[in-house]
């Protein structure tokens, strides 16, 4: 790290999150530098939310899906340019800035102006509570409202030591850190595009082997399906269903203390995020099995999910390599392993994911279903078993070549995310002299 001048001399401050700052700087309560404002709102006043990665903006110029509504503004409140605003509930995650649009928002933001006593650089403090956060020190306050959360309301903040620098002092610390911020966001932004980059390569690799196959001089012949075009000439098409059994899944009764807690692996959404699935989190009992329509499946067995957890151009498929029960919202394909590997199976629908999004059906609340009749008629092309192992093999090592590429490249956005919080603690609490 780049090493920056210190001030001559410091001074303890007697405050558990801050042990020392330059001996010029003043010490004093929040609610001496800070109040907190309760605008009545505007009709033209859209709304305001505070991200947790410190932008605090319109809602409408981030995204508009993934929200709760309001369906009464009940205490809603206005916000204007240039305002700090605090979230008491994700204050902890670093939901804290300084606003750069007029607006309303929900009475849980703590909307603050200078007082007028001393100088204030709203985004010297934004910075500065940010840091607050990042360290921990918020969520050490709180008060168990909800998991992961604070209550850190006005008069919470209000009563906390924070530093003053002089005038000349926050505006430098401000230009500073939004220059610093700004290159270090550069350079991240540029490794997540190229991560992006290795995934769709990686993606068009297996497409194109599971489409193709691995010989590029081999004979080939029209599929008769459009988006798969020309396959090699020895391979055959088959629909999902004429390769692949379907088994439906259920939730045991949760108020049946019987059913659960037992040693059979239920597979819900929080395990569908991986590739593998060796064990889960929720387990139920033989009770459950014996009472319900749900069946234990082989190992083996695919698992794609069909409802509630579909996002927009990407369904959730997995392996499941033990035996396992599953819910509601997934399907379960028991592959006949003569025609098909469930490895290679993965594999394909994998690769070939993207095409899958045109079976979607809409379920109403903006919600999305793969249904089973589309997905069981839905024509892959299938290779001869021993290419499937061929193909496995090869998309196996490429893909961790790619994967070793990607976490690389992680492991160097780490390291900046680290260092631009490094240098805003740094810089906030006077160990770099402006």
């Amino acid at each position: 790290m780049v090493s920056f001048p210190k001030y001559e001399s410091y001074k303890d401050t007697s405050i558990s999150w801050i042990q020392n700052i330059p001996t010029t700087w003043k010490i004093e309560r929040a609610k001496w530098l800070f109040r907190k404002m309760e605008r009545p709102i505007r009709p033209e006043d859209d709304v305001v939310t505070a991200f947790r990665d410190g932008e605090v903006t319109l809602r409408k110029n981030r995204r508009e899906e993934g929200f709760t509504n309001a369906i009464q503004e009940h205490g809603y409140q206005g916000i204007r340019s240039g305002d700090l605003v605090i979230s008491a509930m994700d204050a902890f995650a670093g939901a804290i800035g300084v606003s750069d649009s007029d607006g309303k928002s929900t009475p849980v933001y703590s909307v603050c102006i200078p007082s007028g006593e001393f100088y204030v650089n709203n985004y010297y403090y934004a910075y500065l509570i940010r840091y607050m956060a990042k360290s921990g020190f918020i969520l050490s306050l709180s008060k168990g409202i909800r998991e992961r959360s604070t209550d850190f309301r006005f008069n919470d903040f209000a009563n906390l030591y924070l530093p003053i620098p002089s005038k000349e002092e926050q505006d430098k610390i401000v230009e500073f850190l939004d220059r610093k911020t700004a290159e270090i966001g550069q350079a991240i932004e540029q490794k997540q595009r190229l991560i992006k980059l290795l995934k769709e390569q990686k993606a068009i690799l297996i497409d194109r082997a599971v489409t193709k196959g691995l010989n590029p001089n081999v004979p080939m012949r029209y599929s008769d399906v459009d988006w798969i075009g020309e396959i090699p000439k020895h391979w055959s098409i088959a629909k999902i269903k004429h390769i692949a059994k379907f088994i439906s899944g259920g939730t045991p009764k949760k108020e049946k203390s019987e059913f659960w807690d037992g040693d059979i692996p239920w597979v819900s959404a929080k395990e569908m995020k991986q590739r593998y699935i060796d064990d889960t989190e929720d387990k139920i009992t033989q009770k459950a099995l014996q009472k319900t329509t749900l069946k234990l499946l082989e190992i083996d067995t695919i698992i794609v999910v069909v409802r509630g957890m579909i996002l927009a151009r990407k369904i959730p498929v997995a392996l499941a390599r033990t035996s396992v029960t599953i819910n509601q919202d997934m399907k379960a394909l028991l592959v006949d392993k003569e025609v098909c590997l469930p490895e290679y199976l993965l594999l394909l629908l994998e690769g070939v994911n993207h095409h899958l999004p045109i079976l979607l059906e809409e379920a109403g609340h903006g919600t999305k279903t793969l249904p089973t009749e589309g997905l069981s008629n839905f024509k892959l092309p299938i290779p001869p078993v021993n290419e499937q192992l061929e193909i496995i093999e090869s998309s196996k090592k490429k893909g961790l070549e790619i994967d070793s590429f990607i976490e690389v490249i992680s492991q160097q956005i780490l390291m900046l995310e680290n260092l631009k919080q490094i240098i805003i603690a740094e810089a906030v609490i006077g160990k770099i002299k402006m």
